[in-house]
């Protein structure tokens, strides 16, 4: 796990000073060292958190035995094995013991196409190839790695963050479309970037440079659900514990201390479950709130417990856990997901005792955990139930029902059976209670919002749950869950492992029929079953809590001093035109005396303080 940062240009830019900013601003991703190889108008830079192989023998950049070819790298190939294996078949011998040097000797055999499918663990790299004049990037399959790029008249650059480019000077004007993507979802997603002219690699994706010109392409895609496929629910969950108990092994592979996240839910138990029954020596940690209804510490000692396993707890005691000011260090893009509070605690606390973190994070996307997905599903069911004219008639009668209470949930959820995607992606108030309250500045309330415009048909309702699960993966998986543990995690140099975010276990689970993962209503049926099976019955049938942090209590409590800059007329925000001052002002007043924290104003709040810290 570590940075990386490029620059290439045949124009008269100081490519060395450029990188040199460019590395300092990536330095907590790698503490344990920096390096720097160039070539005319090129420059590559890294800096390390050593994983495997401690050794300087493991240095990045890793150049070819000629210095023709160059390669930096962030992340761990868990097969790195069986290709070293397979390419010391082949004649080549090996320097290290890590996996960079299978990645640079993988490319000189068998080229960047063939290379990219046979890896199998999360990375982004970069390959310069001095003999043609061009440079790869490569970006895991999962997104579980960040990569963004720029390209500025004759220049180009690449790094692990956007502030990485911010501190080369391929950042100019804020993206406004970006910005009201923040305010509505509380992060900025894959397709955009909150800077004009900066993109983000997109999962599964290779780039090319050449002469200028870059290209992209995909190497893998998601499977889909085979409804009427030949797999049982009993064959399911054996092949399920299978690839988990494998993928855990994979990801035990490492020269530094191990550590693992334990919640009070189903997933982190599997994954303790696993590195029990492989007799990993790993101390588990769980994240509490004392006091707070969502705490899960009580279930979490539970569960460590019937596992026999070392466990710890680390509590969020008071504010002193709310700080603003290190969300913004780990994050060059404004976010605001509340959990990671949480995440950045978490891996403070941890980073004594490990610097590998598995946690338990995918099961509930690709084993449809989310009560969202069983809406989607049933809505789509009773969509292909229906008449042609039902989506006209449910229109016509829709403002009979209450505007609030169980009325307005069925009223909701009829919407998403006649309606479709575009139904369901009303469900998100960020935007709209902002605009519905007159804050929006004339600047953001003119700008299109294109992600809100799908339209509502009865036919788009019969394929609901196909485009709702692409909707999740193109917004909520891999903008706001993979920046937020990789952010959260790397700010102290902890490099987290998901078992559950593996290739292969998603390519079985994904094609799996969706009745099946659902089997009776029961949201991610199939790890529960095995929970059931090999933990213990009542860890199995536990409702799903997620991962809370008490951010609405401290910001309309003790920590209301946070709000005083967000009310001024001369904020970032109302300087920039982007809201109305005093219609945000008397929201906050409401919010305050109501106890009610509506996301758009937390959007905003992380949003302003954003601006002052980064522009």
């Amino acid at each position: 796990m570590c940075g990386i940062v490029g620059f290439l240009s045949d124009g008269a830019v100081d490519g060395g000073e450029n990188l040199s900013r460019m590395m300092s601003s990536i330095a907590r991703r790698g503490p344990d060292s920096e390096g720097r190889s160039t070539w005319p108008g090129v420059w590559l830079g890294h800096r390390r958190l050593a994983i495997l192989d401690l050794s300087p023998a493991g240095h990045q950049p890793m150049l070819s035995e000629d210095g023709q070819v160059g390669l930096v790298f962030n992340g761990c190939v868990y097969n790195f094995l069986s290709l070293r294996r397979e390419l010391e078949a082949r004649g080549h011998r090996f320097h290290s013991q890590c996996d960079t040097e299978v990645l640079l000797r993988g490319y000189l055999e068998w080229g960047i196409n063939d290379l990219a499918p046979r890896l199998h663990g999360m990375f982004a790299f970069a390959i310069w190839d001095q003999r043609t004049r061009k440079l790869f990037l490569c970006r895991d399959r999962m997104g579980v790695k960040p990569l963004l790029f720029s390209a500025r008249g004759k220049d180009f650059a690449f790094a692990s963050t956007a502030g990485a480019l911010a501190a080369a000077g391929f950042t100019a004007d804020l993206d406004p479309q970006a910005v009201l993507e923040f305010l509505d979802y509380g992060y900025v997603g894959d397709t955009r970037s909150i800077y004009r002219g900066v993109h983000k690699l997109l999962p599964g994706h290779i780039l090319e440079w050449s002469a200028g010109q870059i290209t992209r392409q995909s190497y893998w895609t998601l499977p889909q659900p085979v409804e009427n496929g030949a797999v049982t629910f009993e064959e399911a969950v054996e092949e399920t514990e299978r690839l988990l108990v494998e993928s855990v092994r994979l990801r035990l592979q490492a020269d530094v201390p191990i550590a693992a996240l334990l919640s009070g839910g189903v997933d982190s138990a599997l994954v303790c479950w696993a590195m029990k029954k492989l007799n990993a020596n790993v101390t588990a940690f769980t994240i509490g709130s004392p006091g707070d209804a969502d705490d899960e510490s009580s279930a979490a000692a539970f569960t460590a417990k019937a596992l026999d396993i070392p466990h710890q707890m680390v509590s969020l005691l008071d504010t002193h856990d709310l700080e603003i000011e290190t969300l913004l260090d780990a994050f060059s893009e404004p976010f605001a997901a509340q959990s990671t509070f949480g995440i950045l605690s978490l891996s403070r606390a941890i980073k004594p005792f490990g610097t590998v973190l598995l946690t338990g994070d995918g099961a509930d996307d690709v084993y449809l955990g989310y009560p969202h997905f069983l809406n989607a599903w049933r809505a789509q069911n009773i969509a292909n139930a229906l008449p042609s004219f039902a989506a006209s008639l449910w229109q016509a009668g829709r403002g009979l029902l209450p505007a609030a209470g169980p009325a307005q949930r069925l009223a909701s959820f009829l919407d998403y059976s006649t309606g479709g995607l575009g139904a369901y992606i009303q469900r998100r108030n960020g935007l709209s209670f902002l605009a519905n309250h007159g804050i929006l500045g004339s600047s953001l309330a003119s700008t299109a919002a294109p992600w809100r415009d799908v339209p509502h048909s009865l036919p788009a309702a019969r394929r609901l749950f196909h485009d709702a699960f692409q909707y999740h993966w193109d917004t909520h998986f891999t903008g706001e869950f993979m920046p937020k543990v990789d952010g959260g995690t790397m700010h102290y140099a902890l490099e987290a492992r998901a078992p559950f975010l593996d290739q292969k276990l998603w390519e079985f689970a994904a094609a799996l029929p969706v009745s099946m993962r659902l089997k009776g209503g029961v949201m991610k049926a199939i790890p529960r079953e095995i929970v059931r099976r090999r933990i213990h019955p009542s860890i199995g049938t536990r409702a799903k809590q997620g991962f809370t942090v008490p951010v609405s209590r401290w910001l309309l409590g003790p920590k209301t001093q946070l709000w005083d800059r967000l009310r001024s007329p001369s904020s970032a925000l109302a300087a920039l035109g982007w809201v109305k001052a005093p219609a945000l002002s008397a929201a906050i007043d409401r919010s305050i005396a109501s106890g009610q924290l509506p996301g758009g104003l937390w959007h905003l709040l992380i949003l302003d303080h954003w601006l002052e810290r980064h522009r």
